[in-house]
C-alpha cells in the first residue's frame, strides 16, 4: 500500500493536534501531512515534516488547497463542539454543516479518495425511547434543539447522500462518545467540576467515555488501512450519574424532571445561564453507544474502558488541581 497524503481539518483542536502529532512519529506511513486550521499554527507549536496552513473550511479556495497539496486523504475535524456565549446557531450551522459540504465538494473535485469524518453519539438524539445500546443501524434524530446533535445528524445524511453519488470518495464515519483524556476540557466535565452532580429522578444518566488515545488511534488506523463504515467510538461499558459522583467523592443533587426543566427556562431568561430546559433531555437520556462493530469489523479494541478513562482523568485532574 502506497503511502498517503493526508490532510487534517481543524489540525489546531483537541483532537487535531494529537493526530498530527501521532502522524510526525509515524512518517513513514505518510507522504505527506497538511496541518490545516482556521488560526494559524505558532511557530513554536510546529512539528518537523508536517505542512500547515491557515484555511477555513468554508472557504471557496478550499479547492486549490487541496488540489496544490495533492491530497488522497483527508480527516475532517473541523466543528464547533463546545460554542463560546458569543456563538450563534447561524455561525455553527456554517461550520458544521456548510463546511463539511464545501470539504465534500473539494474532496470531489480534486480526486481525494478517502474521507474520514468525526461525527458523534450526538447524531442518535437525546430520546426517551433510545434502546439501551445504540447500534450504526440504529437511526439518527438528532435534536434540532441541540446545535450540535442536529447538525451531526444533517453531516450525516449529507454523507449518506454523498455515498451514492460520489461512490469513489470513500468514506470512514466515527460516531465518537465523550472524550476524556489527561488534559480534556468540556461540556462534560464542566459538570463534574461542580459541587454537586445534578441527578434527574428516575434516569441513571449513564455515560460511554471513550480516551482520547483511543479516538486518535482509530483515526490513525482509518488513514493507513482499506477499512471503511461507520463505527461508534466508546470505551466498554457505562458509568452511572451516581457512579461517577462516587468517584468524585461528590454527592448528587436529585430533581424532579419538571423542576429542573422550569429552573432551566427562568435562569435562561434571567441571563444567568446560556443552557435552555431542553438541556433536562442532554442529561436525561444519554446515548449509550455499543462499539462491537469497532472492535470486530474494524478491528480496534480500546484500549481502555469508559471506567478506567475516567479513572485517569479523575487522576490528572486532581493532580492538576
Amino acid at each position: 500500500m502506497s503511502a498517503h497524503s493526508v490532510l487534517v481539518t481543524g489540525a489546531g483542536g483537541y483532537l487535531g493536534s494529537q493526530l498530527v502529532a501521532a502522524l510526525a512519529a509515524e512518517r513513514g506511513k505518510v507522504s505527506r501531512v497538511v496541518a490545516a486550521d482556521v488560526r494559524e499554527t505558532p511557530v513554536e507549536k510546529r512539528l518537523p515534516g508536517i505542512e500547515y496552513v491557515q484555511a477555513d473550511v468554508r472557504s471557496p479556495g478550499l479547492i486549490q488547497l487541496f488540489d496544490r497539496f495533492k491530497v488522497d486523504t483527508v480527516v475532517h475535524l473541523a466543528s464547533i463542539v463546545t460554542p463560546g456565549r458569543e456563538s450563534n446557531r447561524e455561525f455553527e450551522f456554517s461550520v458544521d454543516v456548510k463546511g463539511t459540504e464545501n470539504v465534500l465538494i473539494a474532496c470531489t473535485t480534486t480526486g481525494v479518495k478517502k474521507i474520514i469524518v468525526s461525527s458523534s453519539g450526538a447524531a442518535y438524539g437525546y430520546h426517551a425511547d433510545n434502546p439501551a445500546w445504540l447500534t450504526e443501524d440504529c437511526p439518527l434524530r438528532g435534536n434540532e434543539a441541540f446545535a450540535y446533535s442536529h447538525h451531526k445528524r444533517l453531516v450525516e445524511e449529507m454523507l449518506a447522500r454523498w455515498r451514492v453519488e460520489h461512490p469513489e470518495l470513500q468514506q470512514v464515519i466515527f460516531r465518537i462518545g465523550t472524550i476524556l483524556g489527561e488534559t480534556v476540557r468540556n461540556q462534560i466535565t464542566a459538570l463534574f467540576e461542580k459541587p454537586r452532580l445534578i441527578a434527574i429522578r428516575g434516569s441513571d444518566s449513564p455515560f460511554v467515555f471513550i480516551w482520547d488515545k483511543d479516538v486518535v488511534g482509530c483515526l490513525f488506523q482509518a488513514i493507513v488501512s482499506d477499512r471503511t463504515g461507520i463505527f461508534n467510538v466508546a470505551g466498554d461499558g457505562v458509568l452511572t450519574i451516581h457512579e461517577i459522583a462516587a468517584k468524585l467523592g461528590k454527592r448528587c443533587l436529585v430533581l424532579p424532571p419538571g423542576l429542573l426543566r422550569f429552573a432551566l427556562r427562568v435562569l435562561k431568561a434571567l441571563g444567568l445561564t446560556q443552557y435552555g430546559p431542553e438541556q433536562l433531555d442532554f442529561l436525561r437520556y444519554r446515548p449509550v453507544l455499543d462499539n462491537m462493530r469497532l472492535k470486530n469489523e474494524f478491528g480496534y479494541v480500546p484500549q481502555l474502558t469508559s471506567a478506567q478513562v475516567f479513572d485517569l482523568y479523575l487522576r490528572a485532574h486532581r493532580h492538576g488541581a
